[in-house]
């Protein structure tokens, strides 16, 4: 195992202690107590309620696994953990406590089915699941939104694990997709002795938010000649013909109740699903589906409408659509960065370009941006990249500014499955690379030599378990990783 545990015993009882990688907390100090580790008890229900803030929510049966869906309490700040507590949900798809485990999260809410992620699969271990804070029911009521960032939700996750390790004591991997990725990734910088090993999938690294040209570049490249134009003339003519279709557009939002307070108009919502058209068809399809995208020329305004719809969704900038999203929101204007870019064949058509993220989020939450904050994470993996590894789709546009290692990276790979889109997993790496990827992530979870040399996934494929690399990363409206 190639980090120690033993320096979690003397941060527990710094109550508060706070250090540039992480904090202590009263629960850590009792996660020490006789009961996480109950030798008596032979139930793990048991023995994970016996973790001092642990509580069930519901348990469901699936073959060969005990599936907990459990809370979690945190305090809201890490910095002040005297200072209040929220209540965080995880799941937990047990297997074996002799198995290595994989700490999963998407960055955004928690499913509550089981599935299993690839690098749960390939190790053939236990699955821990986080929902990020802020999601509801994740969310401190009332919420201050200041609490909302990386160095907070890292300190979540290593408190979850510095509980649940005593009862899984083999290896842990970490590992999301797009968001989920990211988070992993700031896991990492901040608590780089927790994990063994890192698996970071399709996650964005937008290091300067000012600086989108690499997105101009993809989108200029990507694919057929013929594909970009027959996008781009569509997303052209649903501006061409605003008024007629907007008219569709204000009828379905008056059939669904739904309102346009936070974004500031209807007009400024059409336009931005209708921005986000070209950019949804690369992240989720594809080349191979490019020819069912109608010719813009002889297209009706019904053909053009529902297309929109099909690849962009017509409700993602409602009120009711944002509302979920609004803590990804929060982090981008804060914190993240987002996208913006030039789409020239839209100008004199587009009234308000693309939107920052901060137009997302309702008014009365205050936001400033702190430029520093994916700087510190980029550099950090350049230079202290330990056992990661990046895996990218090669038409996804959320690739286009990538996570890259540097001379002070080691046993860390950055990989990139050819043709793949926003769900690009190791299964699709060229064959070198899949081999490589697999025999380092069994090696990561300390698995034997035998199963390391023969680079396959231990577990069969679970059509019903074995969901895609994210849950986030298969098709959602709006212009998010």
């Amino acid at each position: 195992m190639r980090k120690s545990l033993g320096w979690l015993v003397s941060l527990s009882v710094l109550i508060g202690t706070v250090g540039s990688t992480g904090v202590a907390t009263a629960a850590d100090t009792e996660t020490d107590t006789t009961a996480v580790a109950d030798s008596q008890s032979t139930d793990i229900k048991d023995r994970i309620l016996a973790i001092p803030g642990m509580s069930l929510i519901e348990e469901k049966p699936y073959a060969g696994y005990r599936y907990f869906v459990l809370e979690y309490v945190q305090p809201i700040d890490h910095h002040r953990p005297w200072a209040g507590t929220f209540k965080q949900r995880l799941s937990l798809l047990h297997k074996d406590t002799g198995r290595p485990t994989v700490f999963r999260t998407s960055g955004y809410g928690l499913s509550t089915t089981p599935s299993r992620t690839e690098p749960t699969r390939i190790i053939d271990g236990n699955q821990v699941s986080m929902e990020y804070r802020f999601f509801t029911p994740s969310r401190p009521q009332p919420a201050d939104w200041s609490k909302l960032d990386i160095w907070q939700a890292a300190n979540d996750q290593h408190r979850i694990f510095a509980a649940l390790k005593k009862i899984y004591p083999k290896n842990w991997l970490s590992t999301g997709g797009s968001k989920g990725g990211m988070t992993a990734t700031y896991y990492e910088r901040f608590f780089p002795r927790d994990m063994d090993g890192v698996v970071a999938y399709v996650a964005p690294n937008d290091v300067v938010n000012k600086e989108d040209s690499a997105y101009d570049r993809f989108f200029e490249n990507v694919g057929t000649k013929d594909c970009r134009d027959r996008l781009n003339d569509l997303q052209r003519e649903a501006l061409v013909r605003r008024a007629p279709l907007q008219k569709k557009f204000q009828a379905w939002a008056e059939s669904e109740g739904a309102t346009f307070n936070t974004l500031g108009s209807l007009d400024k919502a059409y336009e931005a699903v209708v921005l986000d058209f070209v950019w949804g068809f690369w992240q989720y399809y594809g080349q191979d589906v490019c020819d069912q995208i109608p010719v813009a020329a002889t297209a009706t305004d019904d053909a053009v409408y529902e297309t929109i719809d099909a690849y962009s969704g017509w409700s993602a900038y409602s009120d009711q659509g944002l509302e979920y999203y609004t803590p990804y929101y929060y982090q981008a204007a804060t914190e993240l960065g987002s996208p913006t870019i030039k789409q020239p064949h839209l100008d004199g058509l587009s009234r308000y370009g693309y939107q920052p993220a901060s137009s997302f989020v309702p008014r009365e939450i205050p936001m400033k941006f702190k430029p520093q904050a994916m700087r510190d994470v980029d550099d950090w993996v350049r230079k202290n990249a330990n056992q990661m590894l990046f895996v990218y789709g090669e038409n996804d546009p959320w690739g286009a500014e990538k996570f890259r290692l540097g001379k002070g990276a080691r046993d860390s790979y950055v990989y990139v499955a050819p043709g793949a889109n926003h769900g690009a997993n190791v299964a699709g790496l060229v064959d070198a690379e899949r081999e490589n990827a697999t025999a380092r992530i069994l090696a990561w979870a300390g698995l034997s030599a035998p199963a390391v040399q023969a680079a396959q996934p231990l577990a069969r494929f679970d059509a019903r378990l074995d969901a895609p690399v994210d849950e986030d990363t298969t098709r959602e409206h709006g212009l998010r990783p």
